[in-house]
C-alpha cells in the first residue's frame, strides 16, 4: 500500500473536510502518497484525480461541505462505469480508496471492493440512517444547526401566538426530526417511522391554544411530505384556530462549521481508515459503537434499515410529544 485516494460522494455533510484532512495527514505520516478525487464518482470517471498534501488540507478542519466536491453519478451505478473507474485508479497506481458518504456512496464502494479494489468507507450523512454506526459524520452539526434555527423561530411564534411547521431533512429516516423535536421543546414530530394521526395533532394544537400556550412547533421530516403539503392538510381540517406558518430549513442544515464532536469524529474515522488500509483491511465501513470505533463489513450493514433509538421514542412519548401510530414494518 503506497498510494491511497479519497473521494466524497452524495450529499455533503459537515465534517467531510476534517475527515479528508485527517486521511491526508495520517497517510503522509505513514509514508503514503495521498490523492483526492474531485466531484465524487463522476470525477473518478472523468479522471479528476489530484495530489493532496498538508498545505492543501491546512485549515480545512473548520470548513463545512467538502472541498473535493461531490455529485451523484448514474453511470457509476452500472458495472461498465465501475470497471472504468478501476481503470482510472490503476492509471494513477492507486492501491486503496476511502469513500465518504451515505448509503448510495457506500454501495458504490462495495461494488469496487467486489471488483478487487481495497476500499474503506466512512459514514458521511446528516440523516444518521446508516445501519451499523451510532453516529455519522455531520449529524451532530446538523442537529445543532436545527436547534439554533428553531429556537429563533420560536421567538416569533411566541410573539404572535402562532404555530410553526418546520420542515427538516430526512428522506427515509426521522432521526433529525425526532431528536430536534425533543431538544427544542416542540410538540409534534412527523416522521417516516410513524403514521401521522392528523386528528391527534389538531387536538394537541387546540388544547395548547385554548390553554394559553403562546406557541406550538411541529417538526416535519421531508421524507414524509413537504411542509407545505402538511400545513395544507392541517388547515383543511378546519379544526385549528391558531395561525399557522411554514419554515423550510433546506440545505442550510448542512452548511454550518463542524462542531467539536464532528471534527473529532471525522478525524478519528479518517485516521482509522488509513490504518485499516495499511493493515490489509478492506470492504468495511468505519463505525462508532458505544463510543468506540470498529470496522463493519459492507455486507453486514448495507441494504439494512436502521431503527430509531428506542429510548428516544420512549422519552418523546413520556414528555408529551405526538408521534403518531407505529408503521407496520
Amino acid at each position: 500500500m503506497k498510494r491511497i485516494a479519497v473521494l466524497t460522494s452524495g450529499g455533503d455533510s459537515p465534517g467531510m473536510n476534517p475527515a479528508i484532512r485527517s486521511i491526508t495527514r495520517a497517510g503522509l505520516h505513514k509514508g503514503l502518497e495521498i490523492f483526492g478525487v474531485r466531484n465524487g464518482y463522476q470525477g473518478l470517471l472523468d479522471d479528476e484525480v489530484i495530489p493532496l498534501n498538508s498545505n492543501i488540507v491546512s485549515g480545512r478542519i473548520r470548513d463545512a461541505g467538502t472541498f473535493l466536491q461531490t455529485s451523484r453519478c448514474a453511470e457509476f451505478m452500472k458495472e461498465a462505469g465501475q470497471i472504468r473507474a478501476l481503470e482510472v485508479l490503476k492509471k494513477h497506481r492507486i492501491d486503496g480508496l476511502i469513500v465518504i458518504g451515505g448509503d448510495g456512496s457506500l454501495n458504490g464502494a462495495r461494488a469496487l471492493h467486489r471488483l478487487g479494489l481495497s476500499v474503506i468507507g466512512l459514514p458521511g450523512t446528516i440523516d444518521n440512517d446508516l445501519y451499523g454506526t451510532d453516529m455519522g459524520i455531520g449529524v451532530d452539526t446538523a442537529l445543532n444547526t436545527i436547534i439554533s434555527l428553531v429556537d429563533m423561530i420560536r421567538a416569533t411564534a411566541a410573539s404572535h401566538r402562532r404555530c410553526f411547521v418546520v420542515e427538516v431533512m430526512g428522506r427515509g429516516s426521522g432521526y433529525l426530526a425526532l431528536m430536534t423535536t425533543i431538544t427544542t421543546g416542540s410538540q409534534v414530530a412527523v416522521i417516516p417511522e410513524f403514521r401521522m394521526n392528523i386528528d391527534h395533532i389538531t387536538q394537541v394544537l387546540q388544547r395548547r391554544f385554548t390553554s394559553n400556550h403562546n406557541n406550538s412547533v411541529i417538526i416535519v421530516a421531508e421524507g414524509v411530505c413537504q411542509g407545505s403539503d402538511f400545513m395544507k392538510r392541517l388547515l383543511d381540517t378546519g379544526k385549528v384556530e391558531q395561525e399557522i406558518r411554514l419554515t423550510v430549513l433546506g440545505h442550510v442544515q448542512r452548511g454550518a462549521s463542524p462542531t467539536h464532536y464532528d471534527r473529532l469524529l471525522a478525524s478519528r474515522m479518517g485516521e482509522m481508515a488509513v490504518l485499516s488500509l495499511t493493515s490489509g483491511e478492506k470492504g468495511s465501513m468505519v463505525a462508532t459503537v458505544n463510543g468506540r470505533l470498529q470496522l463493519r463489513d459492507f455486507d453486514d450493514i448495507l441494504d439494512r434499515r436502521k431503527a430509531l433509538p428506542g429510548d428516544a421514542i420512549r422519552l418523546a412519548r413520556n414528555i408529551g410529544i405526538e408521534l403518531g401510530d407505529v408503521v407496520e414494518s
